[in-house]
């Protein structure tokens, strides 16, 4: 008889929560273990795109599960084709080819390291404030030294303000550079955006000197600025493109998007699980919902109404966002704000340092559901 063990094993605590526990999602609603329906407008970090259990995207997956879920990269996988095709002309990128892993520090790591190959240079430049990921390179490149441990602090990255495009060129100039990489929209940095001419004079800048540029559309791209990718407001092409969050609508899903001037090399990268049946179905559920329900151009008629509204809340310092990713900036900190909004008025919301509120929600929220959020914001104030 095997003798009960008295002790079990813990999560590693480094998430501190919310005493909910969610446990169903509909659309732009989720409900935790006590009936209770809130609100989404953060989609879980961006990453819910079509909405919370979309009967499409069900399927899509339930019948993928139910025949193949998993096989490995050293055979034949035509959902992958298929996904890099319909990714291709969706985005506008046909002529890019796609390398497909499994999150969005993944997608930089890969892109940074291919950049590194493409002109055997080690030097990254990124914004402050930027967030990219918590993996060896992605981290090291993200301007927060409380999560870049002594192992992955290796002065390969050099940090400058967002928009400061002299101080970037400068140090571009220098010809050290392997690869510049920017959010056009900031997420965890507070929904800070790129200007045109900043971005413009990057690309203008990496053509003379062959430094990579690299535009991280982890968040602010599939769909969420109103435009598919975010850089796209802003006239530039970059050389490549990273993406994940929204791409498989909570199923772990990421990929780089790369310029036909780089040439694949057999073995220079890989991956176990990036781009397996599962994942890829629930990719191309997420690509014909767009493109059905027509989200993206919702993203961004919903996204001006929300924006004209909060700019009419006098409470409010400043809005600042593209389509359905928004920062609301108060004077004074919102922890307290957002707790009143979850627990009083249901509503789901984000946070970018102390005094800003994200909103990220599903890209198939309603016009109906805006105005109630901002009834619901309205009480709270």
């Amino acid at each position: 008889m095997l003798r009960k063990n008295k002790r079990s094993m813990n999560l590693f605590d480094v998430y501190p929560l919310f005493d909910i526990n969610i446990v169903k999602g509909k659309g732009c609603h989720v409900w935790d273990e006590q009936g209770q329906e809130y609100l989404d407008l953060y989609g879980g970090h961006a990453v819910i795109s079509i909405g919370h259990a979309h009967p499409h995207y069900v399927e899509m997956i339930s019948n993928q599960v139910a025949t193949l879920g998993f096989y490995s990269n050293s055979v034949i996988n035509k959902i992958q084709q298929q996904v890099a095709e319909r990714l291709g002309r969706i985005s506008g990128y046909e002529d890019y080819s796609l390398f497909l892993i499994n999150s969005g520090a993944e997608a930089n790591e890969n892109a940074l390291k291919l950049a590194s190959f493409h002109n055997g240079r080690t030097r990254v430049l990124s914004a402050q404030k930027a967030f990219h990921g918590r993996t060896s390179l992605a981290v090291e490149v993200t301007a927060n030294p409380n999560i870049i441990a002594p192992i992955n602090a290796n002065n390969h990255a050099t940090y400058l303000p967002l928009n400061d495009l002299q101080a970037w060129v400068a140090e571009i100039e220098k010809g050290d550079v392997c690869a510049v990489i920017v959010e056009c929209i900031q997420g965890v940095g507070g929904i800070r955006m790129a200007t045109p001419e900043f971005l413009e004079g990057l690309r203008e800048a990496c053509d003379r000197t062959d430094t990579v540029l690299i535009c991280d559309e982890i968040q602010c791209g599939y769909g969420r600025s109103g435009k598919f990718f975010a850089h796209q407001h802003l006239g530039v092409k970059p050389d490549m493109i990273t993406v994940a969050k929204g791409i498989a609508n909570g199923f772990p899903m990421g990929g780089v998007l790369i310029s036909p001037k780089y040439k694949a090399i057999y073995g220079q990268l890989g991956t176990t699980f990036g781009g397996n049946h599962l994942a890829c179905a629930a990719a191309l559920a997420v690509m014909d919902v767009m493109e059905q329900e027509d989200l993206v151009a919702n993203a961004a008629r919903v996204g001006e109404y929300l924006m004209t509204e909060l700019k009419q809340i006098p409470q409010i310092k400043e809005v600042r966002g593209q389509g359905l990713m928004i920062g609301m900036e108060f004077e004074h900190p919102i922890k307290q704000l957002r707790l009143k909004l979850l627990k009083e008025q249901h509503v789901f919301t984000g946070v970018s340092g102390t005094n800003v509120i994200r909103l990220l929600p599903p890209l198939c929220l309603s016009m109906d559901e805006a105005k109630e959020f901002i009834t619901r914001l309205k009480a709270v104030l």
